[in-house]
């Protein structure tokens, strides 16, 4: 039996992993699932640092991708949400002003949820006042492709994944045929993405789709046990080199004692309680507090 992994963190973990990992993939997104015209790019990058930077730590986007031709030519807000929280409808439109007028470019916010109820609650407009009115693009479990041809899965993984993100809960032999086009269609990427896509894969899907997966004959294994825990260990440094990064860019002193505790620290839960605190903590030792 796999161990049990926190479902909510990693979907939220994946979902911007999917683009962390491939940053063009937030264009494919834009004109493959939303339609939206995309101008033409030399570069895609990762550019989540500057947008701290712009505006308080208080309205820290999840990830922000750059388009490059020279000079920024699209930037684009992805926001992994799995539940409806009020206050975002209040920093989404702030995300959308603030690299618009950093980069001087066209943007675009981009919710990605798997949950039918919370993609409704996201497309809903947002009244500003006045006639002004702002309206993030959404993608939801219903405007996402199924992939469960392996060629198309082999041309762009990371859509054959968001795939079974978005299909693998619902009816069984179709959790299935996306799940087997996915996992063929990453067969070919470097090993720390196979394994973080193999989770994806295997924690999306229902407990009867992922049983029939694993009845199908010459079925790969979704990862080995020393894989897995090299996946573990690799999103236990993720977050702690997220806190101190976060606590580095805001001048917060971090002493030798202190990074050693985040840097020692091996429980999830924790280190997701220390990396929210430390983005408004007035000093580092307050993330810590009990």
């Amino acid at each position: 039996m796999p161990k049990e992994v926190d479902m909510p963190s990693l979907l939220h973990e994946g979902l911007l992993a999917l683009i962390r990992e491939r940053p063009e993939f937030a264009a494919d997104l834009l004109r493959e699932v939303l339609r939206v015209e995309v101008p033409e790019f030399t570069e895609a990058r990762i550019a989540e640092a500057t947008l701290t930077e712009l505006i308080p730590a208080e309205y820290r986007a999840d990830l922000v991708v750059l388009l490059v031709n020279d000079k920024p030519v699209f930037g684009v807000v992805h926001e992994a949400q799995l539940e409806p929280k009020p206050r975002k409808r209040f920093t989404w439109p702030v995300y959308a002003t603030a690299l618009r007028a950093r980069f001087e470019c066209d943007v675009a916010v981009v919710v990605v949820t798997v949950d039918d109820a919370t993609a409704r609650w996201a497309s809903e407009p947002i009244l500003l006042g006045g006639q002004s009115v702002y309206v993030p693009y959404v993608i939801g479990p219903r405007g996402v492709p199924l992939v469960t041809d392996e060629e198309h899965a082999k041309r762009d993984p990371e859509l054959a994944v968001l795939s079974v993100m978005a299909h693998g809960r619902g009816e069984e032999s179709v959790a299935v045929a996306a799940a087997r086009a996915a996992i063929a269609g990453i067969a070919g990427i470097d090993e720390d993405r196979w394994v973080l896509y193999s989770s994806l894969i295997e924690s999306s899907l229902s407990d009867a789709a992922r049983k029939a997966f694993e009845m199908l004959p010459k079925a790969h294994q979704f990862f080995s046990e020393s894989q897995r825990k090299s996946f573990d260990r690799g999103r236990v440094q993720s977050q702690a080199r997220a806190i101190i990064r976060v606590l580095s860019r805001r001048n917060l002193a971090v002493f030798a004692e202190q990074r050693e505790r985040i840097e020692s620290c091996t429980d999830l839960e924790t280190l997701d309680r220390w990396l929210d605190r430390a983005v408004t903590a007035a000093s580092t030792e307050d993330i810590f507090a009990e």
